[in-house]
């Protein structure tokens, strides 16, 4: 094919191509069979590969990823993308109106629509195409992250208008059933799960990889005009609605459930409305935002410190329901403690169905006084974790009965013990040959955290246990790519990755072989602290507890912990046979900085320069610690944008607060 008839058939299957994506993603009434539609696709694809010149940033082929990336670049963005205030209350939202009314001397008109849980972006269009995508960063500075967003299907790669220059806002999301999807795909190939649909969708959009972003298939509800004309002759929008009406005529997929109100009364029960919708809804929700609807009464009100004045943000409570529980279950950790597990009948409760919920402990379970047949109130911390909050006596029927912890471990058999060292009282079992232990001591020793071995999660340890591939951590370093091919769901490419990943893991360092090794009381923190103060695993066989309990934040029953641990002849052999293997036992952080040596830093909200991460591993290599919580031992609060309950408490306590400038200046 010549390139003038490669240039007409490629144009051609570009409108093929993308009217029959917009029937089968927007209007859900596709027309064409799959396999055609996937025929006509890489037919595309090739013609673009033999006639380069022919590419086109709208094609629809960059819909499933382009090159991959080394690293994203800042963004500054050219209209501030700024957070709202939040109101927690029908009372704060009340006050809220009647301010806004009062300045303006008129009962004022307020779009009311959904608080999507996603992750914030702005879009930028030239001549109607898109040209640039950005998260929202810290409001001022983003990341380019325009290759993943081109696979974002209900983003237009052109306008169906050419437009000089366009900014929008809006919110990246997953959708439920994309999440579960991929969940369930993840635990069948026994990688971590995701957490929840909008850690997914913020981790997907950061993927240097598009085609990984492309394979999540995530969303976009458009909710602001940042800049530019909606309309070719320049005329302005005069209200938000106006606005939004427009950028959907453009062919950009808008808030739903959006509603247009004056007064409290009807603001508020369009905000009851939606929180009744939010367990219907295919979409995350946290709440509802209230704006005025005129554009120029936006411009009287004015802004505050970094929010607006004419906007808030109405965040529900988490939601509750109640559920009977019928049964509890005992789960072994990795460190032998046995945690009672709520069996309960299933119920819908924030966008998802709960059937279990963890009971912590047997104190937990007294103290709340819950009985086996009780009718419970469940609810999800932070949309995540469901947790019982209180059961209902009063709708006790005579048939209920007390839990009673065991007396053997319901994995091994072996008499536990009582275990009162920690927060409430646990019970453990010691037995070094417990099978449960030992899944899930293999299951922390490949987790993020730790040695960090990709595609080694729970179910894949059970597959490798059950086969008898592996017996120990020591084992997986034996593991071939002919070992596994054989194993259920398991193809010549995935045993390769594992076979990799567990390669790579070689090179973690001490800092995440110490957190690794799963030490009482010994988290990710204390063990870069150990590393650095050490150096190398052998340095720890040779300590003393003294040496332990020298450490900051190192207290007495750690120190014990971590002497019994070292002095344990199966953890020389173990150490040895990992050694033997090439596995690095010496600390791979330079920690050569003095200027922050005894200062301890907790770090709120997001920075404008740098991750948090970032921020940890510099002042850490400057001889400084990190810490997750504020307390009267706290050195410095660093606080970025949408800084949280961690300043309120530095507030509170008198601890200082700096910025990231002071903290680089500090450096």
């Amino acid at each position: 094919m010549d390139f003038a008839a490669a240039k007409v058939r490629v144009e051609e299957l570009r409108d093929i191509i993308r009217y029959n994506a917009k029937l089968y993603y927007e209007d859900d009434a596709p027309v064409m069979e799959d396999h055609e539609y996937d025929r006509l696709f890489r037919e595309l694809q090739d013609l673009e590969a033999a006639f380069p010149e022919l590419d086109s940033p709208t094609s629809p082929t960059k819909r499933v990823g382009g090159r991959a990336l080394d690293m994203f670049e800042k963004v500054a963005h050219t209209v501030s993308l700024g957070s709202l205030t939040d109101v927690f209350s029908y009372d704060e939202l009340y006050d809220f109106i009647k301010k806004t009314d009062d300045a303006l001397g008129h009962n004022a008109t307020y779009s009311v629509e959904p608080k999507i849980d996603g992750l914030s972006v702005a879009l930028t269009y030239r001549d109607g195409q898109f040209v640039l995508g950005a998260t929202r960063g810290d409001g001022t500075v983003g990341e380019n992250v325009t290759e993943n967003l081109r696979t974002v299907r209900s983003i237009p790669l052109q306008l169906k208008e050419p437009l000089p220059y366009l900014v929008v806002r809006g919110e990246v999301y997953m959708p439920r059933a994309t999440f579960a999807a991929i969940n369930e795909a993840r635990a069948a190939e026994g990688a971590a799960l995701f957490a929840n649909p909008r850690n997914a969708a913020a981790g997907s959009l950061r993927q240097l990889d598009p085609k990984v972003a492309a394979s999540r298939r995530l969303e976009i509800f458009i909710f602001n005009l940042q800049e530019g004309s909606l309309y070719a002759d320049g005329r302005a929008c005069k209200t938000h609605e106006e606005s939004l009406d427009r950028l959907r005529e453009l062919g950009f997929t808008i808030l739903p459930h959006r509603r247009t109100l004056t007064g409290y009364e009807a603001v508020a029960e369009h905000i009851r409305t939606l929180g009744d919708m939010r367990s219907e809804l295919s979409f995350d929700m946290d709440g509802g935002v209230v704006k005025l609807n005129d554009l120029s009464e936006r411009r009287i009100v004015g802004e505050g410190t970094g929010v607006p004045k004419w906007a808030v943000a109405y965040k529900y409570p988490p939601e509750e329901k109640q559920t009977k529980l019928f049964s509890v279950d005992l789960q072994v950790g990795r460190t032998g403690v046995l945690t009672p597990i709520a069996n309960l009948s299933p119920v819908h409760l924030a966008g998802t169905t709960v059937s279990r919920a963890t009971l912590h402990n047997a104190s937990y379970i007294e103290k709340l006084g819950i009985l086996i047949g009780d009718t419970v109130v469940v609810r999800k911390a932070g949309e995540i974790i469901p947790e019982i909050v209180r059961s209902v006596p009063e709708l006790r029927d005579g048939t209920e009965y007390p839990f009673v912890m065991p007396t053997l471990c319901p994995s091994c058999g072996h008499p536990v013990v009582r275990d009162d060292s920690g927060d409430g009282t646990a019970i453990r079992c010691v037995s070094v040959t417990c099978p449960a232990q030992r899944a899930r001591r293999i299951v922390h020793y490949a987790s993020k955290g730790a040695m960090n071995i990709d595609g080694l999660g729970p179910q894949m340890v059970d597959l490798l246990l059950g086969a008898g591939k592996i017996s120990d951590i020591t084992d997986l370093y034996r593991l071939r790519v002919e070992d596994l091919i054989d194993l259920d769901r398991m193809g010549q490419k995935s045993a390769e990755n594992l076979v990799r990943a567990i390669e790579r893991s070689k090179e973690a360092g001490l800092e995440r072989l110490l957190y690794a090794f799963g030490i009482r009381q010994v988290g990710e923190v204390a063990a870069e602290q150990i590393a650095r103060r050490f150096g190398t695993l052998e340095a720890l066989f040779d300590a003393d507890i003294e040496d332990f309990s020298h450490m900051d934040d190192i207290g007495a029953i750690t120190a014990n912990y971590l002497f019994e641990f070292f002095h344990d002849e199966s953890t020389r052999e173990l150490c040895d046979t990992l050694t033997a293997f090439g596995v690095r036992t010496d600390a791979v952080k330079a920690y050569t900085g003095q200027s922050l040596v005894g200062l301890t830093f907790v770090l709120t909200g997001t920075l404008p320069t740098m991750t948090r991460d970032e921020a940890s591993e510099r002042i850490k290599a400057a001889g400084g610690k990190v810490s997750g919580s504020v307390s009267k031992k706290t050195s410095y609060v660093v606080a970025g944008t949408e800084a949280g309950s961690k300043l309120t408490k530095a507030q509170q306590l008198g601890v200082p607060v700096i910025d990231e400038a002071a903290l680089l200046g500090m450096l």
